[in-house]
């Protein structure tokens, strides 16, 4: 309750001014979505009439605000370019300067959405010096959100959009960054990402609370107490402070890179993803926009008292299908052994963009991720074959694997001692298992994946279901 009057306060405070207040994305520098009928919302004094004046058009949009001081209305955004500004007229003026209309994405997830370009502590990003010599463009911009957790719903972010340069990329999403200079390499646009990121957060904690109610392993009484103690784990808390705030917001998609938290709850999150996505597209009324999300990476959880991410990445894998209009980049081929937030964010990044290019922007000639279709056994050998792999698959190191193992009715699994490809089939034989049942491509916590299609790795995988 105190928390909701400090908020009413401050909003009387901001309304009693006179002068138009905007959310912090609304501001210097920012993008908004080319070709759309863009959002546009605020406070002033109840009663008060706005004209939102647009240069792009030359138009006065009136406004009027409701008793409560809020408005918002619609503005038709042209085709790609600026910069332009927006005008805010009530008693006093505003205006936001340097807008670019473009391609905006909003970027999610945990630790390795959110680590910079610059890195961790003693953990570094590959490729950073090299990047930030060569980062600047005035039409890429960028906006993290600070992060903040909350029991209800916030009304603001804090936050500031900045143009594309070493100082501005050192500090924002190297992954999210990769994503966005590939999509402005590609598409000769402005491009807007807003990162609204947390280290550890748990999937739970972007959803709303009536997402959660179809899972009765999620705690579904929430309190002020649980917020602070359990921060950006906390079901809805991250939903409420870092994401409802931006919701409706014009972009074209979003981007995630998040699961490593939910490794000790594999069993549900494809389910739960999909619960997540559905809530999010609801919300922003923008139909099924684009996701696009990483798998996670290997990495040895042994080191974290954890194990079984493999399942995790299986989940991952799981949902792809059950959740429209979105895909997956797998990066199993870009972990870290003994890191948890492995070095190689270009190739997640990259990744990300290649998905969006090929399946929202149409861009032919980009790789395709391939997927594991089905197993036939044929005696003693396992043929496993692959779905998208019309450029057939193959190993990136030589002409063999180590990452298979075979089963038989025993369910007990063994190293593969044979293995080969042709075409689009891998042919994989143990000599300890005679009558294989089964077969696993590295299904583990830490493994070097090296089945490659199309210059890009396929995921983990397994046939049984044990």
């Amino acid at each position: 309750m105190r928390k909701l009057l400090c908020a009413i306060c401050a909003l009387i405070g901001i309304t009693a001014s006179g002068k138009v207040k905007l959310p912090a994305f609304f501001a210097d520098n920012m993008v908004l979505q080319q070709q759309s009928e863009c959002n546009i919302w605020g406070w002033a004094d109840p009663g008060t009439r706005v004209c939102i004046t647009t240069s792009w058009d030359k138009k006065c949009h009136n406004v009027m605000a409701n008793k409560d001081g809020n408005f918002s209305l619609k503005v038709k955004t042209p085709e790609a370019g600026g910069p332009y500004f927006i005008g805010f007229k009530d008693k006093d003026y505003v205006q936001i300067s340097n807008v670019m209309i473009g391609e905006v994405w909003i970027c999610a997830g945990q630790s390795n959405m959110e680590m910079q370009m610059k890195g961790f502590k003693q953990q570094p990003v590959e490729g950073t010096t090299e990047e930030l010599l060569n980062c600047k463009d005035s039409q890429l911009r960028l906006f993290t959100v600070k992060r903040h957790v909350s029991l209800t719903p916030e009304w603001d972010v804090t936050g500031q959009w900045n143009e594309a340069n070493s100082a501005s990329v050192r500090d924002f999403s190297a992954t999210a960054y990769y994503f966005g200079k590939v999509l402005r390499q590609m598409l000769d646009v402005p491009v807007g990402l807003i990162c609204t990121s947390w280290g550890g957060s748990a999937c739970e904690a972007w959803m709303a609370p009536d997402w959660l109610k179809a899972f009765p392993k999620v705690q579904q009484i929430i309190t002020e107490e649980d917020v602070k103690k359990l921060q950006q784990r906390c079901p809805t808390a991250l939903y409420n402070g870092q994401l409802k705030p931006l919701i409706g917001y014009s972009m074209r998609g979003a981007i995630w890179y998040q699961g490593e938290d939910n490794v000790p709850r594999y069993e549900y999150y494809a389910p739960l993803l999909k619960a997540m996505v559905e809530g999010w597209r609801k919300d922003w009324k923008q139909g099924e926009f684009p996701f696009y999300y990483c798998q996670i990476a290997p990495y040895d959880y042994s080191l974290i008292d954890w194990k079984d991410s493999q399942y995790l990445r299986e989940q991952q894998l799981k949902a792809e299908s059950m959740i429209s209009n979105a895909r997956m980049a797998v990066l199993m081929d870009a972990g870290l052994e003994y890191g948890i937030h492995p070095r190689k964010k270009r190739q997640a990044g990259e990744r990300l963009a290649i998905l969006a290019l090929s399946n929202t922007y149409d861009i032919k000639g980009l790789p395709e991720f391939a997927t594991y279709k089905q197993v036939e056994f044929k005696k003693d050998t396992a043929v496993v074959s692959f779905d998208r792999s019309k450029e057939w698959v193959y190993f990136e190191h030589g002409t063999a694997s180590k990452n298979f193992e075979v089963a038989g009715s025993d369910k007990v699994f063994y190293p593969a001692t044979k293995v080969w490809v042709s075409r689009n089939h891998v042919y994989v034989v143990c000599d300890e298992v005679k009558k294989p049942i089964a077969v696993r491509y590295a299904f583990k916590d830490w493994v070097e994946g090296d089945l490659m299609h199309d210059g890009l790795p396929v995921s983990s995988f397994r046939t049984d279901n044990w």
